[in-house]
């Protein structure tokens, strides 16, 4: 298990450590409510030593690549990135990642425990292609920033945030240490840059006005955002429409692995089950629970969090549910506890 390049400095602070998404970081610096409010209402500031970097080089990567994945990646402009699934023939997911086009080759940014899987997967489909991937995990780290004070806090650092889209990278020079920017599809940013130069970057955006937030923080923000986690929420049975990831498919780019079942799926209009939010009215149930109407199972619950509101602590949770139960607003039953179906993301007003 990989450790992050902030562990001294993290043990200094007294952090206490976990491991998360293959990686050791931190799980709280100070107490996860006052973190999740930071990612929600100002700007927390976040290890993502969990996160694994591939780099896919040769001359034949662009077209071996976009057969790949899920998403339009042959057409992606350098410097521009798409988030994507590789699927199996069957349809179900195997992995998720965001694709990033860096000009002369293609980083895949996913989770280090995917990592650890999805470099053999691809590589038995390297056959007559001159195409090289390279884990490059220890040599490009990144830090996260998250919540509406972000760009503020980039600033008061001597990072200006330009004018740039989301998932497109921008190569800086930050006090003679190279990085790399980017906003995210959630409305933060990340810094890429060598792992050893991460305590520095991370003592100037705390020293900013970023709160630093560990991954129990993180997950309170994960849930009540309705973003789902592969390994948690998307699995390798789901389907690519279940989730409701519809920016991870492109339905135009032609062939690629699993194509036939998602253009099926598109051609029928709609899957039988969907991913949304639940609001439990007591103590959630644990991830795993079914979800049942009159005795008859509908869905499950696959994540939970009881978030801080202005009114007190709400219990909610992700999941998914047959159509059956009707749209949002409609209650069902978790684990003997009631729930109602709420869009995501969840309103915590």
């Amino acid at each position: 298990m990989a450790a992050t390049a902030l562990h001294e400095k993290f043990s200094a602070a007294g952090a206490r450590l976990t491991e998360y998404c293959g990686a050791q970081t931190a799980a709280v610096f100070s107490r996860p409510e006052a973190e999740f409010a930071a990612l929600r209402s100002a700007c927390g500031l976040l290890d993502l030593a969990w996160r694994a970097k591939i780099l896919v080089t040769g001359k034949d990567r662009q077209r071996w690549l976009n057969g790949m994945v899920s998403n339009n990646v042959r057409d992606l402009a350098p410097g521009c990135g798409a988030y994507s699934f590789l699927l199996n023939v069957q349809g179900h997911i195997l992995a998720d990642m965001y694709v990033y086009n860096r000009g002369e080759y293609f980083v895949l940014d996913t989770d280090r425990f995917q990592a650890e899987k999805l470099m053999p997967v691809l590589k038995r489909y390297i056959i007559m292609d001159q195409v090289e991937l390279t884990d490059a995990s220890d040599k490009l780290g990144a830090l996260g920033l998250q919540g509406p004070k972000a760009g503020e806090v980039l600033g008061a650092a001597a990072i200006q945030p330009a004018q740039l889209q989301p998932l497109e990278v921008e190569d800086r020079v930050w006090r003679e240490i190279g990085i790399s920017l980017l906003p995210t599809l959630h409305g933060g940013y990340e810094v890429w840059l060598a792992p050893e130069n991460a305590p520095k970057l991370w003592e100037a955006l705390s020293g900013a006005g970023a709160t630093p937030a560990g991954t129990e923080a993180l997950e309170l923000w994960r849930v009540a955002s309705g973003i789902p986690r592969y390994g948690q929420d998307i699995r390798e049975r789901d389907l690519p429409q279940e989730t409701g990831q519809q920016q991870a498919l492109n339905f135009t780019k032609g062939c690629y692995i699993g194509q036939e079942i998602v253009e099926r799926i598109r051609s029928r209009g709609a899957v039988h089950r969907k991913f949304t939010g639940f609001t439990f009215a007591g103590p959630p149930p644990p991830p795993g629970t079914k979800i049942r109407v009159d005795g008859r199972e509908v869905g499950e619950i696959t994540s939970v969090a009881q978030v801080p509101t202005p009114t007190g602590e709400k219990a909610i949770g992700l999941g998914y549910i047959r159509r059956e139960p009707g749209p949002a607003g409609a209650t069902v039953e978790a684990g003997g506890v009631p729930a109602t179906i709420t869009e995501l993301p969840f309103d915590l007003q």
